[in-house]
């Protein structure tokens, strides 16, 4: 159960409840840490490809946004993100807007977005360039799912000529488009940061052309990390905690990506080494706002290698549904009537 949700009830009542305000950093990691713990690391099979039709990130059914960054994480832990082939998600306030209905005692799930609050000191000249504190904030909302919502329209997929960028070789056409060098041979898959190549084993060594894709997309997450590009710090010893810290944003990372290629990546196509979940858990035990940071890190990786695929390109020029990441990584969608709304 969702500890964070809220009914539809009270939801009806401008979002508030009669709760002392919540830690929504501490909220989420705790459901982060108890999927870790029971051996599900959430961000592995936030999509079931099989009742879904394909993988699918989730979007808001009134303006048709897709949710980013920690949102990703936590609509794809609920249950409801299993139920069917719906990616859809809503406010009480959007549905009710349209002419929907959430049916009466359905179970809100929470989202998050970020915002940063200016304070300025009058004391200071206006010049000063500390005159100005930016106080980060973190505010939560409510969503519903489209399956709790009576009156919204059937959902229908997009097809492939709507969403060119999930036919089977967009993985190969972004690699390609990337300039990215990808040399194949031997039984290991990595980025070297020291080369700054890939290295594949052969196409014929996997099972699945999409245990190939997810796999090439994994590295090309770690490749992303160059200086050149987006600039992670990759100089970590294998088995570090640096080097785990990584391999999350590289494994949401490959999450994203594939999801909105229409990849299906099953857990088997991870590696389920126990010192990267130790490792995980470690540091989301210390530090409440990692995963936060670990999913807006994701969030730019994919980003980058999406912007690759001319046709996503070319379909998300101008659009708004590009929400910038904030300074510290966190990152979220707000509802209405925020700016960048979801």
């Amino acid at each position: 159960m969702n500890r964070t949700s809220t009914t539809a009830r009270t939801e009806t009542r401008g979002g508030r409840s009669n709760h002392a305000p919540r830690d929504h950093y501490q909220d989420v990691t705790d459901r982060i840490i108890a999927a870790l713990e029971a051996g599900t690391p959430p961000w592995r099979r936030p999509w079931d490809p099989d009742k879904a039709g394909g993988p699918a990130m989730p979007r808001n059914a009134a303006t048709g946004q897709r949710y980013r960054g920690i949102n990703v994480l936590t609509l794809g832990m609920s249950p409801l993100a299993f139920s069917s082939g719906d990616p859809r998600w809503a406010t009480y306030k959007q549905a009710e807007d349209r002419g929907w209905q959430v049916r009466k005692g359905e179970r809100g799930t929470t989202g998050y977005f970020f915002k940063r609050l200016e304070l300025r000191d009058e004391s200071r000249p206006e010049d000063d360039a500390d005159a100005v504190k930016r106080i980060p904030l973190l505010r939560a909302f409510t969503l519903f799912h489209a399956s709790q919502i009576d009156g919204i329209p059937d959902y229908i997929p997009p097809t492939i000529a709507e969403a060119p960028w999930r036919a089977p070789e967009a993985a190969e056409i972004i690699l390609a488009n990337s300039g990215a060098v990808v040399r194949f041979g031997g039984d290991r898959a990595f980025y070297s940061p020291a080369t700054d190549h890939i290295q594949m084993p052969p196409q014929s060594a996997f099972a699945t052309a999409e245990g190939f894709c997810g796999t090439l997309l994994h590295e090309a997450s770690h490749w992303t990390g160059h200086s050149s590009r987006l600039n992670r710090d990759l100089r970590n010893r294998f088995g570090s905690h640096d080097y785990s810290r990584e391999e999350l944003r590289a494994e949401i990372g490959q999450v994203m990506v594939c999801a909105e290629l229409g990849i299906a990546v099953s857990d088997s196509d991870f590696s389920n080494n126990a010192a990267y979940v130790a490792s995980w858990l470690e540091r989301l035990r210390s530090d409440r706002k990692e995963i936060f940071r670990a999913a807006a890190d994701a969030q730019r990786i994919a980003d980058y290698l999406l912007a690759f695929h001319p046709d996503y390109a070319n379909r998300q020029a101008g659009s708004p549904e590009s929400v910038p990441l904030a300074d510290d990584g966190d990152t979220a969608n707000a509802p209405e009537p925020m700016p960048a709304a979801a």
